[in-house]
């Protein structure tokens, strides 16, 4: 099988090359990315691993059936969360990229499509007067809550997907992962979602004595790793449509806090947005409160189809994957692509700060 992986140099991409270039039904495997790195990953090894082609190609602008020709499979993981002030920008980028990314993998007859959808992409979790969330399986609504452009841009491109199935014979799956947290991509992540100030290392070391924190926040996660290995056995598996895929346990505040070894204090959510949107109005943070609003509202994922039907069970656990992130945060060396590189965390030049420019996955 020939496998396209876009978005190759990011957090979730540089986990799938990883597991793909061990699968034995991977026979070439070609990475796709706006930036590559300067010493290819995978490139002409031997000893059993898959080599990887790697290509410079920008899926809002570039020709993507030249880049598809000769596919059996595509991994679409391609995404920008930056310039976050800039919506028709990410948009063009995301929307209109994927759009045309999908219909070029359905003139080139491309077998498979694997799409990195989220859990950003669901309506608001069901309301519940009990403390326990209920969980929600795949057939939770996919209209997202319409304030961030995340949720908006995942939300569209599944509307674009059902199209995709109804008028083609591609066979088409979509995972929607929780947050997705790995060692190597902290210094990305706090780049994309904190900004230059955030204070990466005070933050993972446990010196703060108290946190903010939104009253109510919960969160699922998976380790980049585990995430990957759903990814591969969506690929080599007859399985279609939608699967979460998340850890367990769910992370609320007390596990949190015991993570972060500090304290955190209740705030409302209202008072965390308002917060959140004065940073970003001051281009003090690059993250739009609106996202802040997405992550108080998303459902807790129900992963039964994913063990039943894919045979996934993650081997890292919730606080496990968490802990990774906080790892990288205190020891940045980042990866081996310019996407995941050490100093992704480090202070942006000042044109980036004015722009709203940042890190992109």
């Amino acid at each position: 099988m020939r496998v396209i992986v876009t978005g190759a140099s990011g957090n979730v991409g540089t986990a799938v090359l990883e597991r793909l270039r061990r699968c034995p039904a991977v026979s070439h495997l070609t990475a796709v990315a706006r930036h590559p790195p300067a010493a290819p990953i995978g490139s002409g090894e031997v000893g059993g691993s898959v080599p990887v082609t790697w290509r410079t190609a920008d899926i809002g602008r570039d020709d993507m059936d030249e880049v598809l020709a000769g596919a059996d499979a595509l991994v679409h993981l391609a995404w920008r969360f930056h310039p976050a002030r800039d919506e028709r920008q990410t948009w063009h980028d995301n929307v209109a990229g994927g759009i045309e990314t999908f219909a070029a993998a359905a003139r080139q007859r491309v077998g498979t499509i694997v799409y990195a959808s989220s859990v950003g992409a669901y309506a608001p979790g069901p309301q519940t007067t009990g403390a326990e969330d209920v969980p929600v399986d795949e057939r939770w609504p996919t209209h997202s809550l319409p304030t961030a452009a995340y949720g908006r841009q995942k939300s569209y491109l599944e509307r674009v997907l059902d199209h995709v199935e109804d008028t083609s014979p591609m066979r088409i799956v979509r995972l929607r992962s929780a947050f997705v947290f790995q060692r190597a991509a902290a210094p990305e992540q706090r780049r994309i979602f904190a900004g230059p100030f955030a204070p990466g290392r005070v933050l993972a070391s446990g010196v703060l004595p108290a946190i903010p924190f939104p009253r109510g926040l919960r969160i699922q996660v998976v380790a980049a790793a585990d995430l990957a290995a759903a990814y591969e056995a969506a690929l080599v598996q007859p399985v279609r449509g939608a699967f979460n895929i998340a850890a367990d346990p769910v992370l609320a505040k007390r596990e949190l806090a015991r993570l972060l070894r500090t304290r955190l204090i209740d705030i409302s959510p209202a008072l965390a947005h308002h917060g959140l949107g004065a940073a970003f109005r001051l281009r003090l943070a690059p993250t739009e409160p609106g996202l802040l609003d997405l992550a108080m509202s998303l459902p807790v994922m129900d992963t039964t189809r994913a063990r039943d039907e894919l045979g996934w069970a993650p081997v890292h656990d919730a606080r496990e994957a968490f802990q990774s992130l906080l790892d990288g945060l205190d020891e940045p060396r980042g990866g081996p692509t310019p996407r995941l590189a050490g100093d992704a965390g480090g202070p942006l030049r000042a044109h980036e700060i004015a722009s709203g420019v940042g890190g992109r996955e």
